[in-house]
């Protein structure tokens, strides 16, 4: 068979390699065809099958639904070869439901013995009508009706038994949750995976320009083809490559950003100027569907993923949904990042070894195999928290989260006045500070030379070797003495920062890392604090220039177990560009102000402005 794309009303024939499933559909670059299209039967060499072989798999293409305001929408829809009625399992997508990886999972997920739906969000790719992206208010888009009607289409399918699940990442389970939010009836189980119950948990109110540049523009490429524009790449392979290689060294920098021109973005760019003006404001709101769901739930996320707020999700649902779901609930945490696709062993410089990796595809199978089929497969027998701890590198069960047993413990900040660098003088301690002690560590912050974010080539978080930042003055280090026994710290996190600066405004930065026998230092968690949110998003007030603050610092949870010889490592500064935007310590605008302004800090560690962690030490 011949690789292709299909484009129009063409009928093509499509390119399956099953040997091992990841390039199937590698050739096809976007779907426009508004007829049904029967595609060729396909098999997967996926071996996890317990008790049999897997199923042959026919696709049916650009299957259309009319939703209740006359918009068609067109999804792929996975079913073993054969007749007989499956249960069925959307994904709604703004990402092209032809994409490698939604491809490749929904069609394992058949080839076990399930239909599969793979649908294009309303004004995407295939699906007719007006885009709305996630950040605005949830009755300000068409994603909750639209995922009801969904749901309710898939269940008459003559391959579905009349039984829903859910499954998608990130963007896609942000429509999970808002369909939530409607309940429909033949919603039978759901998965969830990869999305934060709030955004202010993602972006602390502070646009995270490296991600959120790379998305709009890569996003924007499917509008600019739908307008039939031709000033800028038109296909997210192609959007991919030009960011990377051309765009993204310019506009990260660019001054201010809201004048990028409209033309970079395309037809989203209008979008983007809202969401600049409105970076403080909470648009997802999850919290107030938990007491609404009506199915158990099966979320999904990593240690490193920075939408880690999966977890606030879990924990509402469990303390505040519906009394007789709570127990069925479930969450797993793994050492992995912000991944839809495959879940490895390996990331970074640490190998957490084999019992780490997995498939999304199996998680998503073990589930719904256990929910919906009710195979006794071990997952009834567990606890509904499964967690890998790093450091001891193997999977433990919890019932709760945060866990009942945590003592919450404050590490103290020392110095003798000279924190700055690796090779500085400050430490953490459980000791307070003593009246005698040095009361403060100093550093310049300049906007024009922020510390830089060590994460992904595609700005996503994970595990970096924190060497290249060694030798910055503008980097307070405490670190606490070698661990002679083990310690484990699994849990929120916070830092109580006693700090002030000679501007109206300016960013403190914390990041928590494990320093391993042979000085490897590598990132646990991090968090950032906009002093103008010091009391609330919802209540910018710029500072005083000199005002001393205690500001309290989030930072996303952990779970490690530090081992003898290790040492917990705590770095404090004022930028982490481009994971957040540089605060230009100015008071304006971000996104209108093109002045940069140097800041002086000072940090305070002393007996009455005792900086300090406030760390979820779990007893052994």
């Amino acid at each position: 068979m011949t690789p292709c794309k299909i484009l129009g009303n063409q009928r093509l024939p499509i390119r399956f390699i099953t040997e091992n499933r990841v390039n199937a559909f590698a050739a096809i670059e976007y779907v426009e065809h508004s007829q049904a299209v029967r595609l060729p039967a396909m098999t997967t060499s996926n071996k996890s099958y317990p008790n049999s072989s897997p199923l042959e798999v026919a696709t049916e293409g650009n299957l259309e639904l009319t939703t209740r305001d006359g918009i068609t929408l067109r999804a792929d829809v996975y079913h073993p070869v054969g007749g007989g009625k499956y249960s069925t399992l959307v994904c709604r997508t703004p990402y092209q439901k032809l994409t490698p990886r939604y491809v490749e999972t929904a069609t394992d997920l058949a080839s076990r013995g399930y239909t599969v739906v793979m649908q294009d969000f309303r004004g995407r790719y295939a699906s007719d009508g007006d885009y709305e992206w996630m950040w605005r208010e949830r009755n300000e888009t068409h994603d909750t009706p639209d995922g009801y009607d969904t749901i309710e289409w898939a269940a008459k399918l003559e391959w579905s038994d009349g039984r829903v699940g859910t499954w998608g990442h990130s963007n896609a389970s942000w429509a999970i949750w808002m369909m939530l939010d409607s309940q429909p009836p033949s919603l039978a189980s759901t998965l969830a995976s990869g999305i934060s119950q709030n955004i202010l948990d993602i972006n602390f109110g502070i646009f995270e320009t490296g991600r959120r540049l790379e998305w709009t523009y890569g996003m924007g490429a499917d509008m600019r083809r739908r307008a039939e524009l031709t000033d800028g790449a038109t296909t997210p392979t192609e959007a991919a490559k030009r960011w990377s290689e051309v765009e993204r060294g310019k506009y990260m920098w660019w001054l201010p950003l809201g004048e990028i021109p409209g033309s970079v973005f395309s037809e989203l760019d209008p979008q983007l100027q809202d969401y600049h003006r409105n970076q403080n404001g909470e648009f997802q709101h999850f919290g107030d569907i938990h007491s609404k769901v009506q199915t158990p739930i099966y979320q999904i996320t990593g240690w490193w993923d920075r939408l880690i707020g999966t977890i606030d999700n879990f924990e509402g649902l469990t303390k505040n949904g519906p009394e007789e779901l709570r127990d069925k609930h479930r969450l797993i945490i793994g050492p992995w990042g912000h991944d839809a696709t495959r879940y490895v062993g390996k990331i970074g410089p640490v190998d957490y070894g084999p019992d780490a990796a997995t498939t999304y595809a199996d998680l998503i199978a073990r589930w719904y195999d256990f929910d919906l089929k009710g195979i006794d497969n071990g997952l009834e027998d567990e606890a509904p928290l499964q967690m890998w701890v790093l450091g001891e590198d193997k999977w433990r069960g919890e019932n709760e989260w945060p866990l009942a047993r945590t003592e919450y413990t404050n590490f103290y900040l020392h110095s003798q006045g000279s924190a700055n660098t690796v090779g500085g003088d400050g430490s953490l301690s459980l000791e307070q500070p003593a009246a005698s002690d040095r009361e403060y560590d100093e550093y310049s912050y300049d906007p024009r030379d922020p510390v830089m974010s060590l994460m992904r080539a595609d700005s996503q978080a994970a595990p970096v070797d924190q060497s290249p930042h060694d030798q910055r003055e503008d980097i307070l280090v405490y670190d606490f003495p070698v661990f002679d026994s083990e310690l484990e710290v699994t849990g929120p996190i916070s830092l109580k920062l006693w700090a002030k600066t000679d501007g109206l405004d300016t960013d403190f930065t914390a990041k928590l890392a494990v320093v391993y026998e042979d000085g490897l230092a590598v990132n646990l968690t991090y968090g950032i604090m906009r002093a103008q949110y010091r009391n609330g998003y919802e209540n910018p007030t710029l500072l005083e220039p000199g005002e001393v603050v205690e500001y309290t610092i989030k930072l996303n949870p952990i779970g490690c177990m530090f081992k003898p010889g290790q040492k917990l490592r705590l770095y404090v500064s004022s930028s982490d560009f481009p994971n957040f935007d540089r605060n230009h310590n100015t008071g304006k605008d971000y996104w209108s102000d093109a002045e940069l302004r140097t800041a002086q800090q000072t940090i305070f560690h002393s007996a009455d402005r005792p900086s300090h962690l406030v760390l979820p030490v779990i007893p052994r």
